[in-house]
C-alpha cells in the first residue's frame, strides 16, 4: 500500500514510513474493507481458548483491541518496526497486560508456545520465501491445537478485481493458492474464511497430534 513512503529503497517489512497521527484514516480509504477485516480476525479468535497471544505488525493496536476485548486476561506480545507507530499502540492498550517490541517480521519470534498467533496487513511485504520463512516460525511457536489467524492484502486471479492500491518493491501479495501451500507445508490445517476482491482471512490451525 502506498502510504505515502520517503524517498529511497524501503524493502524492508515496516511501518516506518507511515504516519502513525494519521495512520486510521490513511488505511480506511485505501481499504473500506478495513475495519470488517479487522472483526473477522476478532471473530475466528473467539473458539481459541487464548491466555497466550502473537500479534505480527502490531501497528497503533488496532488488531489487539478488537482481539483483547474477546480475550481480555490473555498475555500477549505484539511486534513492529515503527516505534512510532507501537508507542500509539501502547497508549490505546494500557491495562492489557501487552508488551510491545520494535522487531522486524523476519527476526526471530518469541519462543511461546502461544495460544493464539493474529496478523493483519503486514505480511503482504514479504516476498514468497519470506512468507514461507514466516509460516514455518509461526508454526513452530504455535501449542498444539493453537490458531493462527492472518487477514491481508493476496494477488487476486483476476487482475481487475484488484481495488487496493500498491507500491512496486514494497508491497509483494501473493495468491491465496501459494499462501495455502505455505502454510501447509508448515504442518498447518488451512481454512479460507472468506476472500473479496484482492482481500482474504486464512485460519491456519497446528493440528493436536
Amino acid at each position: 500500500m502506498d502510504a505515502g513512503r520517503n524517498s529511497g529503497n524501503a524493502v524492508r517489512v515496516s511501518q516506518l514510513h507511515f504516519d502513525p497521527a494519521t495512520y486510521q484514516d490513511f488505511i480506511r480509504q485505501e481499504i473500506p474493507q478495513y475495519d470488517f477485516l479487522q472483526d473477522s480476525i476478532a471473530q475466528a479468535s473467539s473458539s481459541v481458548v487464548a491466555a497466550s497471544v502473537l500479534d505480527l505488525g502490531s501497528g497503533t493496536g488496532e488488531t489487539l483491541a478488537r482481539v483483547l476485548a474477546r480475550h481480555p486476561s490473555a498475555r500477549v506480545i505484539g511486534m513492529d518496526e515503527s516505534d512510532g507507530m507501537l508507542d500509539v499502540a501502547r497508549t490505546r492498550l494500557a491495562g492489557y497486560d501487552v508488551e510491545l517490541r520494535v522487531a522486524d517480521l523476519l527476526d526471530e519470534l518469541p519462543a511461546g508456545p502461544f495460544d493464539l498467533v493474529v496478523s493483519a496487513l503486514a505480511v503482504h511485504h514479504l516476498d514468497g520465501t519470506g512468507k514461507e520463512t514466516l509460516f514455518e516460525r509461526v508454526a513452530a511457536v504455535l501449542r498444539p491445537g493453537g490458531r493462527f489467524i492472518l487477514g491481508d492484502v493476496i494477488l487476486p486471479e483476476d487482475a481487475a478485481a484488484a481495488v487496493i492500491p500498491l507500491s512496486d518493491g514494497w508491497d509483494k501479495p501473493s495468491t491465496v493458492a501459494e499462501q495455502v501451500g505455505w502454510l501447509e507445508g508448515a504442518g498447518l490445517e488451512v481454512n479460507v474464511a472468506w476472500r473479496e476482491d484482492d482481500l482474504a482471512l486464512f485460519v491456519a490451525d497446528r493440528p493436536l497430534n
